[in-house]
């Protein structure tokens, strides 16, 4: 029995502990949350018990993994913590808000032998793996060109709460729903980001609701120029509205959130690809996880992508204090 243990008792902490627990060979067998009535409630429901914080865990029970779904600063200590304790990481995005605490939670999964992995679940919609396949096809020619935007009513629901605070988050929604546009972006295109210069809005509140960034991408030596808008105080709910847009020297790709046009040869086709939901794809990325630390399966979100991705952010956040085009860190 793979014997897991949840951290961070909200919504998607709890769904994602449902989904494990209905896994064959899979068993949750503890929570982890500072507030009693999270605690509560999961124990009433899971018949399991409960601790408030990681180092209590770890002394109370014998397992194999953790997943974490808790406020975005807490996830370093919490996963450095269990991999110590030889625990396989399950860590929702984004990975930690620190670019050296991300390169310390890989090396050390590394020298354990340890599965590390980031929820990053477009990494399984098949909307953007046919985006992926035809990029690297070479439909479109050689890609030079990425144009994305994702904007969602966000801040109103969340400023009172602990994304709206930046002791907890580590930023706003360049961290929360824009990090999964940033992850698409760069898995998409297969790329990494070289430099960026950013401009922050945070629009009188205490965290980011609107960032612009100009991103230069490297593609296997080839230079890509990236332009990302992203919003926390947009007409879409709950779900966000968003684009990718790949320009390439054969043509462009285009997915409006819904469709996927391909433009080549002045021709434009179009096809719309279910939209799988939300908890599918996450039933997919936690059956990953299980499979990858049990070397069954290649893990899919692997620690590495998520780290260019807080690389980015990091970056962007340094952009947009200094007024200077700032190095994207992560693979040096």
């Amino acid at each position: 029995m793979f014997r897991v243990a949840g951290v961070g008792l909200g919504n998607l902490g709890v769904m994602e502990c449902r989904l494990f627990d209905e896994m064959d060979g899979v068993s949750i067998v503890a929570g982890v949350d500072p507030v009693e009535d999270a605690r509560e409630r999961f124990a009433d429901e899971f018949g399991v018990p409960t601790y408030e914080s990681v180092d209590e865990l770890l002394e109370g029970e014998f397992l194999d993994a953790v997943t974490i779904a808790s406020p975005h600063t807490k996830h370093f200590d919490q996963a450095l913590a269990a991999l110590d304790a030889g625990l396989h990481v399950h860590l929702e995005k984004p990975m930690v808000t620190d670019l050296g605490g991300a390169r310390v939670l890989i090396d050390r999964a590394d020298e354990l032998g340890l599965t590390l992995a980031v929820g990053y679940q477009r990494h399984f919609d098949p909307r953007f793996h046919e985006l992926r396949r035809i990029v690297d096809s070479g439909r479109i020619g050689d890609p030079h060109m990425v144009v994305c935007h994702l904007e969602q009513e966000w801040i109103k629901w969340t400023k009172d709460e602990w994304r709206g605070d930046p002791a907890l988050s580590g930023g706003g929604q360049l961290y929360d729903s824009g990090s999964h546009l940033l992850d698409a972006m760069l898995w998409v295109t297969r790329s990494k980001p070289v430099t960026v210069a950013a401009a922050v809005d945070h629009r009188g509140y205490d965290v980011d609701v609107n960032s612009a960034l100009a991103v230069v991408l490297d593609r296997d030596g080839e230079r890509l120029t990236a332009s990302v808008a992203v919003s926390g105080d947009g007409p879409s709910i709950p779900d966000p509205g968003e684009s990718l847009r790949i320009i390439g020297t054969e043509g462009m790709l285009y997915f409006d959130g819904e469709s996927i046009e391909v433009t080549e040869a002045g021709t434009t086709y179009r096809a719309t690809p279910s939209e799988p939901d939300f908890e599918t794809l996450t039933e997919k990325k936690l059956r990953n996880f299980v499979d990858a630390a049990r070397d069954e399966a290649d893990l899919a979100i692997p620690a590495e992508d998520a780290l260019r991705v807080t690389a980015l952010t990091e970056a962007a956040y340094e952009s947009a204090t200094t007024g200077r085009r700032v190095n994207v860190g992560g693979d040096d």
